[in-house]
């Protein structure tokens, strides 16, 4: 037991756990097992279900049946298509924040009206985070409006030096702004999609080498690192069209710790990224009783087979990495141990009030 590692509970900021309406790839039972499987405690689902969080009605729904299937602590956004302002008052209080697609994704719930735009930034809550989906001079939109209307404003996945440097360029100017990278970002490029095909196709797209060295050697600016994870059924990933997304919760741990090995980050800044951040951005204390055991040193090879996550693959198959979860620890229970979980669907509980 002594050689076990102790690192606080990772807090993801931003998954799709496809619940409710596309349980096949993915719902909430199966994707928090697999949150606890890598190690992750806590996590934040986004509002983009086939039928989207764009009302109380639908939140209060999708609440309902989190709360009976999660088998980790959560938090869930509120989306908007901008006509909704109306639902805002409502739901404030129940969700951790409001997620606005500026750039076409899944779901397509684009925004592309900067009028509309304005007018969600104006009316939402100052002292709750926005979260957008934004790319390119999308960004330079965000950012004036938060600079016009003083929100607080999260821009996710970054992918490229351009955008990071636009957002560094916004916090010297000391405006509430944060952001936040995937590990597919950071451990990925464009010269991986020919051996990946379909299973490399992403929103934003994977980047150059160049850009995501530049990531790397720009850490200090990223607040957050947070997987994405958006699973999709094989066959759809095999298809002529594959939608954009891949999984994440069960790998970002073990990519960090192996880049911990490599010397091109320090545990520090695992923490930093996926703990004490999170938690300072959005407002919430994780209980210190809530922490992730692993063994540092153990090597293995990413396997499907050995994934908790419904679809059942991962673009990181076949590589081998360092720091295997052990146990897991949410407010002093044991929720999972050598890969077996120990608590039923519904103990996990939301983050707010």
């Amino acid at each position: 037991m002594s050689k076990l590692l102790r690192l606080p509970g990772l807090i993801d900021i931003h998954v799709h756990l496809r619940d409710p309406g596309q349980t096949l790839k993915e719902d909430f039972f199966t994707g928090t097992s697999a949150a606890l499987a890598g190690g992750v405690t806590t996590v934040f689902d986004m509002p983009n279900n086939s039928e989207p969080i764009f009302s109380y009605n639908k939140l209060i729904e999708k609440m309902k049946i989190v709360s009976q299937k999660a088998v980790c602590d959560f938090g869930l956004y509120f989306g908007t298509d901008g006509r909704n302002i109306a639902e805002f008052s409502k739901v404030q209080k129940l969700v951790v924040g409001l997620k606005i697609y500026l750039n076409l994704t899944t779901g397509k719930y684009l925004v592309d009206d900067e009028k509309m735009v304005d007018k969600v930034f104006q009316a939402w809550q100052k002292d709750k985070m926005i979260v957008v989906h934004a790319e390119g001079d999308k960004i330079d939109l965000a950012i004036d409006l938060c600079r016009k209307y003083k929100n607080k404003l999260h821009i996710t996945h970054i992918a490229t030096r351009s955008d990071l440097e636009k957002i560094m360029d916004a916090k010297l100017l000391k405006l509430n702004i944060t952001c936040d990278v995937t590990p597919h970002h950071l451990f990925l490029t464009e010269k991986d999609l020919p051996y990946l095909d379909g299973f490399g196709v992403v929103k934003p797209s994977l980047a150059s080498q160049s850009d995501a060295d530049f990531l790397w050697d720009n850490l200090k600016y990223i607040d957050c690192i947070a997987t994405d994870h958006a699973p999709h059924t094989l066959e759809e990933k095999k298809s002529f069209d594959s939608p954009s997304g891949m999984p994440g919760l069960e790998t970002m741990l073990p990519l960090l710790m192996t880049a911990v090995k490599q010397k091109r980050l320090v545990l520090a800044d695992i923490i930093r990224l996926t703990n004490t951040n999170p938690q300072k951005i959005f407002g919430f204390k994780q209980d210190k009783e809530t922490y992730v055991e692993i063994d540092a040193y153990e090597e293995y090879e990413i396997k499907k087979e050995n994934l908790f996550t419904k679809c059942g693959w991962s673009s990181f198959q076949g590589r081998k990495v360092k720091g295997k979860v052990k146990n897991v620890f949410i407010r002093g229970t044991k929720v999972l141990s050598d890969g077996k979980l120990l608590v039923s669907p519904g103990f996990g509980q939301n983050i707010l009030p």
